[in-house]
C-alpha cells in the first residue's frame, strides 16, 4: 500500500500490513506519532518513491490520493504503481481536476483574498505570478503554485494516461462536492451525475476525481 497519511489508518487498525512513502520527512513524522500515539502499527518510508529500492515487493491496494497532479511525469509514476502492483490488485486514485475552482491549490496563500478566490489559476502564468507577488505571498509559495499550474491534470489528459498503460479503468466517480468536505467544511458529499457525460465542462465542476485501476486483462 502506496502513500502516508491517515488513509493508511483504517486499514493498519483492523490489521492490515501497511507501508507509506512520502518525500517530506514532516509528513512521515507526524503519521509516525499519529501511529504510536494510537498504537498502531505501521511501515513508514521518508524517500523520493522514484529513487526508493521496494525490492520486488507488491501491493494488494495501492491508494494515490492527491499525488498525481503534483508530479511532473505522471507516466513514470504511473508505470511504477503498475510494477508494485500484485496481478489481482487495484489502485485507488483521486485528485482535484485542474479546471475545478480551487484545482490550483489557490487556498494555501497568505491573503485571505487570494485564497478565497476561484479560478485565478487559470489565468496566463505571467499575470498569475504577478497577483500573487503583488498580494505579498512569499517566493516558496509562487514557485509552488506555479510548479502545481505545471503539473495540472483533467481527466481527458488523465484518460489518455492510463490507455498509454497496461492499467485499465475499471470504476470513476465524479464528485461535485468532495466527501473530504463533509469533515472539513461539513457540507454533504453530492456526485456530478449527467453532466460527468459533458467532455470539459465537467472538468470546472467536478472537486475531486476518484477512479479504480486495475491490470488490463
Amino acid at each position: 500500500m502506496w502513500r502516508g497519511g491517515g488513509n493508511l489508518f483504517p486499514f493498519a487498525k483492523i490489521g492490515c500490513k501497511v507501508c507509506g512513502i512520502d518525500i517530506s520527512e514532516n509528513r512521515i513524522n507526524q503519521a509516525k506519532s499519529i501511529y504510536r500515539q494510537n498504537n498502531v502499527s505501521a511501515e513508514f518510508i521518508c524517500s523520493d518513491i522514484f529513487k526508493y529500492d521496494f525490492h520486488n515487493r507488491k501491493f494488494d491496494l495501492i491508494i494515490c490520493h492527491d499525488v498525481i497532479e503534483h508530479i511532473e511525469n505522471k507516466h513514470k509514476l504511473i508505470t511504477l504503481l503498475h510494477h508494485l502492483l500484485t496481478t489481482n490488485g487495484i489502485i485507488f486514485c483521486a485528485f482535484p481536476l485542474w479546471q475545478m475552482p480551487f484545482g490550483g491549490h489557490q487556498q494555501i496563500c497568505r491573503s485571505r483574498i487570494l485564497s478565497h478566490l476561484p479560478f485565478i489559476h487559470l489565468l496566463p502564468a505571467s499575470i498569475y505570478r504577478r497577483m500573487l507577488i503583488l498580494f505579498g505571498e512569499s517566493k516558496e509559495c509562487v514557485t509552488e503554485l506555479l510548479a502545481i499550474k505545471e503539473t495540472g491534470l483533467s481527466v481527458e489528459e488523465f484518460r489518455t494516461l492510463i490507455k498509454s498503460s497496461v492499467l485499465k479503468i475499471s470504476q470513476e466517480t465524479f464528485w461535485f462536492i468532495n466527501p473530504h468536505y463533509q469533515q472539513k467544511f461539513g457540507f454533504t458529499p453530492i456526485k456530478l451525475r449527467r453532466i460527468n457525460k459533458l467532455r470539459y465542462l465537467r472538468n470546472f465542476l467536478t472537486t475531486s476525481y476518484w477512479c479504480i485501476l486495475t491490470h488490463e486483462i
